[in-house]
């Protein structure tokens, strides 16, 4: 099969290494016969090794060329290609159930992409990608490091991630100017954190918001009048784990009804 690249970029770099785009799609490690979204299959690199696989596929793709020519040159996706924006559409007109996902993800909008799985993480409890190796190392951080962000507190609260393997920028067409790396997101057993998701995660992006600050200096639009106090207000965001930043988030929540 003759994979070319489509006029119109988009922002995507497309994978030229037959091997890699097998180890991705082996990575996904779906039991027959789950349903399966590929995000971005472009000229379908990733899609050849898809339609081996015993699963319910579906790609969701923007680009019109690649729509046309995955019509074209894959009778295993007839009524199965989707035109349109993952980021638009919502998951119910995708399919009914749950899903997993994978894709070779656009560098723009990968963080756009893994808010939307974080948003419908009941239903999808597996995500392979291939992104920015800075953002698979912000996802995958563990906290202390300078790394660990918004990201990495909010995906790592409800998946259990793997930073799976590094792509150097030579297999790719376009090469992209940074290198990129593969992870695995996978849904964890948590089912409440015990406070509103929305609240959590307004006191995870007002800390990093301000990341040199300590947590009593960035969270003073979330505390407000409350006059909560705590020991964890005198680090900084980077020193928090996902478990305090739950604690601490329940705890502020709390106060924050009592006013």
């Amino acid at each position: 099969m003759a994979l070319v690249r489509p006029k119109k970029n988009l922002g995507q770099h497309f994978l030229t290494d037959q091997n890699i785009a097998k180890s991705i799609v082996d990575a996904l490690m779906v039991k027959n016969p789950d349903s399966v979204l590929e995000i971005g299959p472009g000229m379908g690199v990733l899609t050849q090794y898809l339609v081996q696989k015993s699963i319910n596929l579906k790609v969701i793709e923007i680009d019109k060329e690649s729509v046309a020519y995955l019509n074209d040159n894959f009778d295993e996706l007839e009524n199965r290609v989707i035109d349109g924006d993952f980021l638009r559409i919502p998951v119910d007109n995708i399919f009914e159930g749950n899903f997993s996902v994978i894709g070779n993800f656009p560098y723009n909008i990968s963080s756009q992409i893994f808010f939307k799985i974080l948003e419908n993480k009941e239903r999808i409890p597996l995500t392979v990608g291939m992104i920015q190796k800075e953002v698979a190392e912000r996802i995958a951080s563990p906290h202390g490091n300078k790394t660990y962000g918004i990201l990495s507190v909010l995906l790592q609260t409800y998946y259990n991630i793997e930073y799976l393997f590094t792509v150097g920028e030579g297999v790719f067409n376009p090469p992209p100017k940074v290198k990129s790396a593969v992870i695995r997101l996978e849904r964890n057993n948590r089912v409440d954190i015990g406070c509103p998701d929305k609240f959590f995660k307004r006191v995870v992006k007002a800390a990093f918001n301000q990341r040199r600050k300590t947590m009593r200096n960035s969270l003073k639009q979330v505390i407000g009048d409350s006059g909560f106090t705590h020991e964890w207000l005198g680090r900084r965001p980077e020193q928090m784990s996902v478990e305090d930043f739950i604690e601490l988030s329940c705890l502020l929540h709390k106060a924050s009804e009592s006013v």
